[in-house]
């Protein structure tokens, strides 16, 4: 391990880094498109219906397949690998979001009206902050993916730490592929308890 670390070690935290860094922006994005849509939908459950089919379909195109496709529309590098991870984002967050929403006890939505609150005050402070356990279930689930799927990123030249996995296989150097794993597990690890602990502090107290 201390081998490891001296010889790659600069390396590795670049890598850790450019991983954190598509993952990231690829995860945001999603969220800043997949929680309006997936509020939005709860107002029309025909359209609702059409759009997560249509993510769902997404979903289904192998990653290695999505990210080839991305080259000849955006080329290679960072900016077609975090396209992809974002499209691989939606759905998990669009899909609780919908459902946490329509979960929401009709109880409070008709108690929300009752006090004169107009539909998008009802949303912001009764049901959003009823939603939010489901909501960040599915961030969080969007989170770990990303961050895994990122690894192939280095197929088209985004870098992370796929680039130590490949090299390694490439080389039959079984440490590369040791020292890319471990980060890729721990770096899924840690923000999946990040953004639990964030998830407790945005859960209000009565349904904590």
């Amino acid at each position: 391990m201390l081998t490891f670390l001296t010889e790659h070690g600069s390396d590795l935290l670049i890598k850790t880094w450019e991983q954190l860094y598509i993952s990231t922006i690829a995860l945001v994005l999603g969220i800043l498109v997949a929680v309006p849509l997936g509020i939005a939908l709860t107002r029309f459950p025909k359209t609702a219906r059409v759009t997560i089919a249509v993510a769902s379909m997404l979903q289904t195109i192998p990653s290695l397949a999505l990210l080839a496709l991305m080259i000849p529309l955006f080329g290679i590098g960072k900016v077609p690998a975090i396209i992809a991870l974002f499209i691989y984002s939606l759905l998990p967050i669009l899909r609780n979001t919908y459902i946490g929403m329509n979960d929401v006890d009709p109880i409070l939505k008709d108690s929300a009206k009752g006090m004169g609150m107009t539909p998008v005050q009802s949303i912001m402070q009764v049901e959003i902050p009823m939603a939010t356990p489901v909501i960040m279930a599915g961030i969080r689930l969007s989170a770990v993916y990303v961050i895994a799927w990122a690894t192939l990123a280095s197929y088209i030249g985004a870098g992370g730490l796929g680039d130590l996995i490949f090299n390694g296989l490439n080389l039959f150097k079984p440490d590369l592929i040791i020292g890319g794993t471990i980060p890729v597990t721990l770096l899924a690890l840690l923000v999946d308890f990040g953004l639990g602990r964030l998830e407790k502090q945005l859960t209000p107290a009565a349904i904590r």
